[in-house]
């Protein structure tokens, strides 16, 4: 195998041979003349640094010190002969000789030339030059430098000759041979080795073709390639064309002489060229070149190792030009069907909804689009029967804004003979091609339908707006006469977007169904006002989710003795059942506040409540347990500004100082309400007058883009300003924290806390003795007289006496009597007992049993609390 190469390479009849030779003879002669050059050029080199040299040596030792001197002494000999030896060996000559004035040799390397005649040339060196001679010496020819010395008075008194013999310069030459012809003969083997490489690369590419087989080859090429009916092109991988035959010059429109232009630069359509240079391959892709449709094939070269570059071949297929506009049609229609399947419904209202049928359908189907929807559409409720609805123009849009359209919100009937109605009546769509005939339509509104056709509107699809069997509306595509007019087969496109924005408005419309009734529910659930009392000044805020109603709920509660409870809770989830759940633990909270318990117990029956809803609705029962609830009671007592606070689950309040310092009061955190086994703590802090006590949910401080410390910390920056009323407090810290789209209920509860001075409160210790009661009575009726309240004075007695009465008889330990002014008269009388008085009716031989059913019978509202050390009970007394 390999001598058959060698042989194919040296054969002369191939292209790759011949060229074998010739570079291979250029080589051999490239070397030789390379060869002589360079050992002229080291032997030139090395005569040049030998005189160099020895005119260095000859003038450095003839200008040394003392060489002068020594010339005159009277054994110049003796002096002179170890300096010249030495300077010798130092620099490698072969002779350094001092010569007198009249060429007498004082030194020599050869002791016996010493005081002979020195040979060579000295005369220039007398008068005071130095030179440099190659000539016969007594070591044989040699290059030697002839140098004057001076003595002080700069008299040539001799002069020094020094050299090299020319065979020492010649082996310092034959020494470089070696490497020389060691270098040409690695030049020559890289050179021969290139030229077979290269060689039998072309020998590859040539097929071993000779000169005359390959021009025959080209010839039947080019015969083909410009003869085929298909466009050729070939393109290399710099983007340039290589190649186009006659049929793609004729297709593309080439210039003259197109072959090495970049096709970017041939004036060829840009998507035209972007396929000829994408580098890809292409198969029967149809592009429009001028008038022609072409079917472009197109393969890159670069496979198996071949050249980097593509081939491309071009068919005309102008013929395809009517199928290819149809194709163009029905691509359209199918983006215009996937791009409304994208763009309607993107959200559950029904007028961005309809807008957004207009917006998808104007431009590339209508010039104008109007949606009309059955009045109680709107609402969320089910249209009833669509014949003499009542529409309400939902949607318009055009390609100009002034158009000659019912404005949106528009509230008209549809007259029996428009077209519009009869497409509800019927079920299906109707088309107008020419408005101006259409009498039927002009019914509707002369008017407005002359504006129309003056405005150049001019035919008319309007289709039904029909999903699960229920017809909502109806949708009106509009062309002026700058478009062709509507034709039937156009029909079933619109039938299409009208269908799939029918099942979007009817989503909508069920959503906006269920929203209405949820917030309806939720509304009526939460308080609508807040209650009259004396302990704090309150504000609030509650905003619903965008998404639907949530479970966060709020409530002020007046208690027994000028107290107030605050109420902040939160349920789990959205919707329908939130809002119920949450209805059922507001609720429960008033029943369990009407019991006057501490805020620790009340969060425990709430929790006991939840624990017995999911075992009663869990999924056993059929329906939606709780998922979780949290739940912050409070409540404020202004005589002793003491704050009774617990939470389960819940945010801590913040309390803002009258000073505006702010901080979140440290609260024993507890479990969120249901989980059960673990009891909840109530705190006490003491208020300052004028503080501000702020309840929240997390809605207001946490958020999909914020963490919860973020959101408190915003919280207290928003707070941390004195001087505000409770609304600017809620104003301002909506203002600072309310998220964009709100994902989450948010309740807001600001109050300031207000004080029962020391001048409305009086209270008195009782013995147990029956006649304190007098005492105390008559004291008693003093305060109510300093206070102004003479006309409650007979009842205020009455109802004291009576509960006094009561303790001292029932009741054991120390008792007491307290009387409080606020918008009404309190009485209250504590103990330490924990019985609980009852009223009853007594019978007609009872001596006693009646105290309590009088006290009934005069106060406005009466009862008893626990407390840690007893109980009180309390009546509460109008004042005029």
């Amino acid at each position: 195998m390999a001598g058959r190469r060698v042989r194919s390479w040296l054969s002369v009849r191939s292209v790759a041979g011949q060229v074998f030779v010739l570079q291979l003879v250029i080589v051999l002669l490239l070397g030789a003349a390379a060869t002589a050059a360079l050992v002229l050029q080291v032997r030139h080199d090395a005569t040049e640094e030998a005189r160099g040299r020895s005119i260095a040596v000859a003038e450095t030792f003839a200008n040394s010190p003392g060489i002068a001197q020594a010339m005159r002494s009277r054994d110049p000999t003796k002096v002179l002969e170890p300096k010249a030896e030495a300077a010798r060996k130092r620099s490698g000559l072969d002779f350094v000789v001092v010569v007198t004035p009249k060429g007498i040799r004082l030194t020599h390397p050869n002791p016996h030339r010493i005081g002979k005649q020195f040979i060579g040339t000295i005369g220039p060196s007398l008068r005071g030059h130095t030179i440099t001679e190659s000539r016969p010496g007594t070591l044989g020819p040699a290059m030697q430098a002839v140098a004057p010395i001076f003595d002080s008075r700069h008299k040539v008194v001799g002069v020094v000759g020094a050299g090299m013999t020319i065979r020492r310069v010649s082996g310092l030459a034959d020494r470089q041979m070696p490497l020389l012809i060691g270098a040409v003969s690695v030049s020559l083997a890289l050179a021969t080795g290139g030229t077979a490489l290269v060689s039998s690369r072309l020998r590859r590419q040539t097929h071993g073709l000779d000169p005359v087989e390959m021009t025959r080859m080209y010839e039947h090429h080019d015969a083909v390639l410009h003869s085929v009916r298909e466009g050729v092109l070939i393109v290399g991988g710099d983007g340039r064309l290589v190649l186009a035959n006659d049929e793609a010059s004729r297709l593309l429109g080439l210039p003259a002489r197109p072959e090495g232009r970049q096709v970017d630069d041939l004036g060829l359509e840009p998507h035209v060229a972007d396929v000829l240079a994408a580098g890809r391959d292409v198969t029967d892709e149809v592009l429009v070149a001028g008038d022609r449709l072409l079917a472009i094939n197109n393969r890159l070269t670069d496979r198996d190792g071949g050249p980097p570059g593509s081939v491309a071949t071009l068919r005309d297929t102008t013929e395809l030009r009517a199928l290819s506009g149809r194709a163009e049609v029905a691509q359209k229609r199918l983006k215009l069907l996937y791009d409304a399947s994208v763009e309607i419904g993107t959200t559950l209202d029904v007028g961005r909804t309809a807008e957004e049928l207009a917006q998808v359908a104007v431009d590339r189907f209508a010039d104008f689009v109007t949606v009309d929807l059955a009045e109680p559409v709107s609402r969320g409720d089910e249209p009833r029967a669509a014949d003499g609805a009542r529409m309400r123009r939902a949607a318009v849009h055009g390609i100009r804004s002034d158009h000659p359209f019912y404005p949106v919100g528009r509230l008209f009937s549809l007259v029996p003979s428009s077209p519009q109605a009869g497409g509800l009546t019927m079920g299906r769509p109707a088309v107008e091609r020419d408005l101006s005939e259409a009498a039927g339509w002009q019914a509707q509104d002369p008017e407005q339908t002359a504006k129309a056709i003056e405005y150049g509107v001019r035919s008319l699809v309007t289709v039904p707006l029909r999903a699960r069997g229920v017809l909502l509306g109806v949708v009106n595509f509009w062309r002026t006469k700058q478009r062709e007019p509507f034709e039937e087969e156009e029909v079933s496109l619109a039938e299409e977007l009208a269908s799939h924005a029918a099942v979007c408005i009817d989503n909508a419309r069920r959503y906006t169904r269920e929203h209405t009734m949820a917030v309806t529910l939720q509304h009526s659930l939460l308080p609508r006002a807040l209650p009259e009392q004396s302990a704090l000044d309150v504000a609030f805020r509650y905003l619903p989710a965008e998404s639907g109603v949530g479970g966060d709920w709020f409530d002020v509660i007046p208690l027994p003795g000028a107290r107030v409870a605050l109420v902040v809770g939160d349920v789990v989830g959205h919707g329908l059942h939130a809002a119920a759940t949450m209805g059922r633990l507001r609720t429960a909270v008033h029943n369990f506040s009407t019991l006057d318990l501490a805020p620790d117990e009340i969060l425990s029956h709430l929790d006991d409540l939840i624990a017995r809803i999911d075992q009663d609705e869990g999924p056993d029962g059929g329906s939606e347990g709780i998922t979780g609830a949290t739940c912050l009671y409070a409540v404020y007592d202004p005589v002793t500004r003491r704050c009774a606070v617990a939470r389960a689950g819940h945010p801590p309040p913040a309390l803002v100082g009258p000073d505006g310092s702010v901080e979140f009061l440290d609260l024993p955190a507890g479990p969120p309400l249901g989980l059960g086994g673990l009891p909840f703590e109530t705190a006490e802090v003491e208020l300052a007058e004028g503080s501000d006590i702020v309840l929240y949910t997390d809605g207001l401080i946490e958020d999909r883009r914020r963490e919860i410390d973020t959101g408190l910390e915003m919280l207290r920056e928003a707070l941390a300003h004195p001087g505000r009323t409770p609304d600017q407090i809620c104003a301002a810290v909506l203002d600072a924290l309310l998220p964009d789209r709100p994902s989450d209920d948010i309740a807001l509860l600001a109050a300031r806390t207000r004080v029962v001075g020391p001048d409305r409160v009086a209270s008195w210790g009782v013995p147990s003795d029956p006649a304190a009661v007098a005492g105390v009575r008559a004291q008693a009726m003093r305060q109510l007289a300093e206070w102004g309240l003479d006309e409650v004075a007979f009842t205020a007695e009455l109802v004291i006496s009576e509960l006094i009465t009561n303790a001292i008889r029932h009741a054991t330990g120390p008792i007491r009597v307290q009387l409080l002014r606020d918008r009404a008269l309190i009485c209250e009388v504590s103990d330490t007992s924990s019985t609980s008085p009852h009223l009853r009716y007594a019978a007609t031989t009872d001596e006693g049993g009646r105290g309590l059913f009088l006290v009934a019978q005069f106060a406005e509202r009466w009862g008893t609390r626990y407390t840690a050390d007893g109980k009180v009970i309390w009546a509460e007394l109008a004042i005029p």
